[in-house]
This record gives C-alpha cells, structure tokens and sequence, in this order.
C-alpha cells in the first residue's frame, strides 16, 4: 500500500512563493540551524526514571545545533559511559544514573552543563 501524502515535505518542499526575495537554496534541506560553539552551549542532566519501568536514565537537555551533531554527541557520550541509550526530539538519553560522569566529559569537550533535580 502506498504511503499517503500528507503535507508540503511530501511533496517536495514549497511549491509556490510571492516573495521576490525568495532563496530556494534556504530551504531546500528544510530548516537549517547554524552550528554553536560548545563553550555557548547551556546544557542540563536531568535524572528520570519516570515512564520506564523504573530503570534510571541520565537525559541531557539543552543543545542547540544540527541533529547530526546531536547524535555524534551522544554516540560519544555512550561510547565514554559504556552504556546504551538513544538520541531523539532534541535530547540525548544514556541508560544508568552517570550523571557526574557525563558532566565531566562534557566540560572537558568544552560544554557549559549544570546538574539539574535529585
């Protein structure tokens, strides 16, 4: 069965425009966000281990940036901590409470992180 389309991203961006200033290129990957230097970066560890039957999570909220660095940052972090985790809507999630830990590795890349709850 094909998949329905259902919004102007199916169809393969902006089809109209009345703005004589209209780049195209701008727009042409959907939004784009400019890097930011880590040392400009307010990031926050939260501790959660609400929704997941009890088992703790370390979160990390806050980056501002491509998602692509976003994922390089917590392939990273999961690969310093030993652990599992994932990386979706903005945030990076790394299995076990290693808070302090991760907070170090990312001072030592440069980030601004505060420890936030518990």
């Amino acid at each position: 069965m094909a998949k329905k389309k259902l919004g102007l991203e199916d169809l393969g961006g902006f089809v109209f425009s009345t703005n004589d200033d209209f780049d195209e290129s701008e727009y042409a990957n959907g939004e784009s966000q400019e890097e930011i230097a880590p040392k400009d970066q307010q990031l926050e560890a939260h501790f959660s281990n609400k929704g997941r039957g009890g088992k703790t999570v370390t979160i990390i909220k806050g980056y501002e940036g491509p998602d692509e660095d976003l994922i390089v940052l917590g392939k990273m972090l999961k690969k310093k901590c030993g652990v599992g985790g994932s990386t979706k809507d903005g945030e990076i999630i790394i299995q076990g409470d290693d808070r302090e830990k991760i907070m170090k590795i990312l001072k030592k890349e440069g980030y601004n992180v505060k420890r936030v709850g518990g």
